[in-house]
């Protein structure tokens, strides 16, 4: 049998972000009951390029494969490949960046479900890039949200974002100038920039205040400050080994006596009741993601299933 080849198009007319945050949270919850294997993001680089490469398995669903994609200062691409469990043969190979961003976003999607009030209704959203319209696209996905604000550096992005996002989210969605008002009385408040340092101040977050960190996944860069961090009253990563590598906000604190990794909570645990999640109105609570190739797997099982079944894609040579 040969192996399918799917396109960024074929992504998405596949798939969308519901079946995604379903997709998602079946795999933390593999990865909580041991029925899933990650390998953490792994990095080679030249003078002008860098190599990102991770893995995942999942046997009893009949999977395994890898995620590696090359970044350069002109942009990103990535790859997603899977095999199957058994006899080791290719079945898929797809063109991975929508496939990274609605990944992404379901993380949060399946984190904001669990985490934020279910009276949710506004949201701030710092960065207006395709991770952020992603995570917007998830949080609107599992709660019913009337109002987002968003802010970037960059007035004509933030206020393109503001505008195209109304429209995909049918929900009214400002500019802002400011970044400060932007996580001020929010329900939720999106961090999906690549930023070193914090884009706001901890101490603008109001009681009740679901934080979903999506951005950084190096040790160089810090979304959120200590405050923020100090403040949570239930802090869930996505994996804490990966964490522990690659978020350099926990990282930080750690180092810094703000936090224990004893006091980290992953995200399958949650889904899965072995750890608590909000467990008052008021609790502030913080999902930090750094992206784990499961996800990439799961994701790529499910648009195999569904390419074979609709007759969507390519066959590969081999």
């Amino acid at each position: 049998m040969s192996a399918l080849f799917l396109t960024e198009k074929d992504v998405h007319t596949l798939i969308d972000m519901r079946t995604s945050i379903d997709v998602v949270e079946d795999a933390f919850r593999r990865l909580s009951n041991s029925e899933a294997m990650n390998a953490p993001r792994q990095r080679v680089r030249t003078s002008g390029v860098m190599l990102h490469t991770m893995s995942a398995s999942a046997e009893d669903a009949g999977f395994v494969g890898w995620k590696a994609y090359t970044t350069t200062r002109s942009g990103a691409r990535f790859l997603v490949g899977l095999y199957d469990a058994l006899t080791g043969e290719l079945r898929l190979l797809v063109e991975a960046d929508l496939l990274g961003q609605l990944r992404t976003g379901a993380a949060s999607g399946v984190a904001t479900r669990y985490l934020a009030r279910t009276s949710a209704e506004t949201v701030g959203v710092f960065g207006a890039g395709l991770q952020a319209q992603t995570q917007l696209q998830a949080v609107c996905s599992v709660r019913s949200i009337r109002h987002v604000e968003v802010y970037c550096r960059d007035e004509s992005r933030r206020r393109e974002f503001a505008a195209r996002m109304s429209g995909l989210c049918s929900t009214r969605v400002v500019a802002a100038a400011d970044p400060v008002p932007v996580a001020e009385n929010k329900d939720i408040v999106i961090c999906a920039t690549t930023s070193k340092r914090p884009v706001f101040p901890g101490e603008s977050l109001g009681p009740g205040t679901h934080v979903n960190a999506i951005g950084g996944n190096m040790l160089s860069r810090q979304e959120i400050d200590g405050t923020t961090i100090q403040r949570a009253d239930h802090i869930v990563c996505d994996n804490i080994e990966q964490c522990r590598i690659e978020s350099g906000e926990l990282v930080d604190a750690a180092d810094s006596g703000l936090i224990d990794w004893s006091d980290v909570a992953e995200l399958g645990d949650i889904a899965d009741g072995r750890r608590a999640g909000r467990q008052r109105e008021s609790d502030i609570t913080l999902f930090k993601s750094v992206g784990l190739a499961i996800q990439d797997v799961a994701m790529a099982a499910e648009l195999f299933r569904r390419a074979t079944t609709r007759k969507f894609g390519s066959a590969l040579p081999f």
